[in-house]
């Protein structure tokens, strides 16, 4: 294998799927679609159905993903988990006949995702091709019909940690945080935040809710507890604002 091919997907919907990105699946030989383990089928139901719209004939060659192990500090255990997934691709990958090999990923490969740092793992590096997808940010603010930044207001998009350790971002307008297991919104004082949250955006399972954020923070934490146990999956983000009360 020569050539490795991120196609972005979006966030669930087909739909999101470019025409630049079908083409790519078409003209690829082999696609590889990671199973994240029980509960997450529909997942990898999800890329193959995506790949039956855009008729793409490529072998699909399916790789277990790796779990991180959450006894360890945070950045060792992300760089370990992102070696075991590097060294699965190139497990996966021995069975590629020749020619451009394509990766679905979730979103758009070049936003909070770690596939084009896991491709660097790789020896020898393939040549890579980006093809970009909606993203979670596009789909939030679609979805709530809200402008992601303000008029000449500064925009932050961080992890939950660090929402939670070091506060509301200096001088931001607007923070994005996704992924964010543990509702850090919790730890910020409410006054003069509204939020905007989605769940599962652009499926047909999608979760909104919004309001001031003194309102809504029950709200969240209640949907996504009774979306994660219905699901066993959740994929979510959420963007804060601070508003004239």
């Amino acid at each position: 294998m020569t050539e490795l091919w991120l196609v972005g997907i979006g966030t669930g919907n087909p739909g999101h799927v470019t025409r630049e990105g079908r083409a790519a699946l078409r003209e690829a030989v082999a696609v590889l679609v990671p199973r994240k383990g029980a509960g997450k089928e529909d997942l990898a139901h999800l890329r193959h159905a995506i790949l039956e719209e855009a008729s793409a004939t490529a072998k699909v060659i399916e790789f277990e993903m790796p779990v991180r192990d959450d006894s360890l500090p945070y950045q060792e255990r992300v760089s370990r988990w992102h070696d075991e997934i590097a060294r699965r691709w190139k497990s996966a990958l021995a069975e590629v006949p020749v020619g451009p090999v394509a990766l679905l990923v979730w979103g758009d490969p070049g936003l909070y995702d770690s596939t084009l740092r896991i491709a660097d793992w790789l020896e020898p590096r393939p040549d890579l091709r980006v093809v970009p997808g909606i993203t979670a940010l596009q789909a939030l603010t679609a979805a709530h019909a809200i402008p992601f930044n303000t008029v000449n207001g500064s925009v932050v998009v961080t992890t939950g940690r660090r929402l939670r350790d070091f506060g509301w971002p200096r001088e931001a307008q607007t923070v994005v945080v996704m992924l964010d297991g543990d509702c850090s919104f919790q730890h910020l004082d409410p006054s003069g935040i509204r939020v905007w949250w989605g769940a599962f955006l652009g499926m047909p399972e999608q979760i909104l809710e919004t309001g001031p954020l003194a309102e809504a923070a029950n709200r969240i934490v209640n949907l996504r507890v009774e979306a994660r146990k219905q699901h066993g999956w959740i994929m979510d983000t959420y963007l804060l604002r601070r508003v004239s009360e």
